[in-house]
């Protein structure tokens, strides 16, 4: 499993993490702009919208959506879309899809199509979750998102069992001797192989550019012209990679958090430990500035850091009672400190958590570590890892060896001392995978494209300021509008800010778009 991925797929996690710690206390190439003239037939289903019913396992269980803000109801359906588009005779899978109705009938614009990001992430349960901040949008906009293939309830990619997960994640992803090393390795081969076994059919097509393409099919059976799409983290490679096969099909679009595509997988992971690192000493800073308020001790950013380090260290040698009979470990403390890392409205439970963690107690860590891996409090995972992994594995070529991984490891660790390692022994993710991948880095070009606006955050974790320049830049002249967010977490829109959020509120529902190179602070 590929660390830098399973930390993008943590933002997923987000809507959820509350809920959770109340209870604490290979794809195939494409051709541009259209599919294969066989898979038309596709186009052509209707949709029977039904009232939607409580998420599956896969998708992360819960309750039924809550009415969307401002009335009306969720509607959910299947599309059924070919697994092989190179060969779309040869079989079909259902995604699972969701849409709220525009408010205002008489001046909708059309469907407003959502991805939160993952790549795993299932957007028939995050968009309910985030409802209320795209409420305005939905004003003029039907709100619709999906489970991609592979994810939630279309065609869920399938590998471990419950109490297997536990053990998986709970295991030391940073070995430190032969022994830790041969054990880690087995136990990525054993996951892969189960993936194999459980999903072996599915596997090789639920890559990004398939996941694009079905896109498409969205967009025609839901009887729109143009795509308009809002594109999170993972959602902004994705929407690239559209706009790349369909450029004529590219309505009004938005990409906040943006995945560099500029990044080959070790590139992305090297990027995520700089971002998470910057992330962690602006956390430290907001302590040592608080004094006496913050509970944990240092008198600068770098004492404060040394504590976590010393931590994560003792954890390493002897885990420390968390919830029942589960402890806390190095890796899922890891974990924990960086799903609190990705909204600056978590840095009271990273405080908390720590501070904890130091008494003996890892249980609101062990919480935050959960929430990043898809587990719910009655121990059920959904498949956001196995899907998260089964995606990148089919996007991106690289297959490192332990050899390979180890000569990179110090290049890692001067990046972080905390993340480090982590993100650099989990460039071992897809060396035992089954399926090859396709791309070093994603093709985004897109000419003739209509305008994208794409928003980075100066303190994003996850997807580093950088990636949004290069994502205007590949996007081509005349099409990417770069917009800058000075906050901090993972994302922009959903920070609140009135600046980001009037920018593209105005795009989206005015086709204004904002002047190239926008500061909002």
């Amino acid at each position: 499993m590929e660390n830098s991925a399973a930390l993008r797929a943590a933002a997923l996690a987000t809507a959820t993490t509350a809920v959770l710690l109340a209870a604490t206390g290979c794809s195939d190439g494409g051709t541009k702009q259209s599919s294969p003239a066989k898979a038309s037939s596709f186009a052509s289903q209707k949709l029977n919208w039904k009232k939607c019913g409580a998420p599956s396992q896969a998708e992360g269980t819960g309750d039924a959506p809550s009415p969307p803000p401002g009335g009306g109801e969720w509607k959910c359906a299947t599309l059924r879309v070919p697994l092989d588009y190179a060969k779309p005779d040869a079989g079909s899978v259902e995604l699972a899809l969701i849409r709220a109705e525009a408010r205002e009938k008489d001046k909708r614009i059309g469907s407003l199509v959502f991805n939160f990001g993952g790549p795993g992430g299932s957007g028939v349960t995050t968009l309910p979750a985030a409802a209320s901040d795209y409420d305005k949008l939905r004003a003029r906009y039907d709100l619709v998102s999906f489970d991609p293939r592979g994810v939630g309830s279309s065609a869920p990619v399938e590998c471990e069992s419950d109490s297997q997960l536990d053990r998986y994640f709970a295991q030391d992803f940073m070995p430190g001797d032969a022994a830790e090393e041969k054990s880690l390795l087995t136990n990525m081969k054993s996951f892969a192989a189960t993936c194999q076994s459980n999903s072996g059919r599915v596997l090789p097509h639920v890559g990004t550019t398939n996941a694009a393409r079905d896109m498409d099919l969205i967009r025609q059976v839901l009887g729109d012209d143009k795509l308009y799409y809002f594109g999170i983290s993972y959602g902004t490679e994705l929407g690239g990679v559209y706009a790349h096969l369909f450029p004529k099909n590219v309505g009004r679009a938005v990409f906040d958090a943006v995945v560099d595509p500029t990044s080959t997988s070790e590139q992305g992971s090297l990027g995520q430990a700089k971002g998470f690192q910057l992330a962690l000493d602006n956390f430290a800073k907001d302590c040592v500035d608080r004094g006496d308020k913050c509970q944990l001790a240092g008198a600068n950013v770098k004492e404060v850091e040394a504590g976590i380090v010393k931590l994560l260290a003792g954890l390493d040698k002897q885990p420390i009672p968390a919830s029942g009979t589960r402890m806390l470990t190095k890796t899922e403390a890891t974990n924990g400190i960086a799903q609190a890392l990705y909204s600056k409205e978590y840095w009271q439970l990273l405080e908390q958590g720590v501070d904890e963690a130091e008494g003996g107690s890892g249980a609101l860590l062990l919480a935050l570590s959960d929430a990043m891996n898809g587990r719910s409090k009655d121990g059920t995972y959904s498949n956001i890892q196995a899907a998260n992994t089964a995606i990148n594995c089919a996007d991106f070529k690289d297959r490192y060896s332990l050899e390979q991984t180890k000569a990179k490891l110090p290049e890692f660790r001067a990046a972080s001392p905390v993340f480090g390692d982590y993100l650099g022994w989990g460039l071992l993710g897809c060396t035992a995978w089954p399926v090859p991948g396709q791309w070093s880095t994603p093709d985004v070009s897109a000419p003739g494209a209509a305008p994208i606006v794409v928003v980075g955050n100066t303190g994003d974790p996850a997807t580093p300021y950088a990636g949004a320049k290069h994502m205007v830049e590949k996007l081509g002249p005349g099409v990417g509008v770069e917009l800058t967010y000075k906050g901090q977490g993972h994302g922009a829109y959903n920070s609140g800010n009135k600046c980001v959020r009037d920018a593209v509120d105005s795009y989206l529902l005015d086709g204004r778009a904002p002047a190239a190179g926008t500061v909002c602070q």
